[in-house]
């Protein structure tokens, strides 16, 4: 099994958040102050498959999302893999940010 590795921090008002590559269990997560946000894939060859991001409900519009998925997709891209965006949370993203446009398959 392997451990989750940090790929990326954010700062926030009050701490540094670490994104974890939990590869385990084919996610991406990032502990809030009311518990874990996911951003949840399969692998498809040299694909990575976004199906599903998740946010505690007490976190949810503060940009939790939005720095998970930016370092999980920066993570992806970095290994060389293609991102498809299957969760409308990450569809919505890439269609936001152009710069992934070389990243999608």
């Amino acid at each position: 099994m392997t451990a989750p590795s940090n790929v990326g921090s954010t700062r926030s008002f009050e701490a540094v958040m670490n994104v974890r590559h939990n590869q385990a269990a084919s996610r991406y997560e990032l502990d809030t102050q009311h518990g874990l946000a996911i951003a949840v894939y399969s692998m498809r060859g040299d694909k990575a498959v976004f199906t599903h991001t998740e946010v505690p409900p007490q976190d949810e519009g503060k940009g939790i999302a939005t720095r998970l998925v930016r370092a999980a997709l920066d993570d992806i891209r970095r290994r060389g893999l293609k991102i498809v965006p299957a969760c409308s949370f990450v569809v919505a993203f890439v269609r936001r940010h152009p710069e992934y446009d070389d990243s999608r398959a």
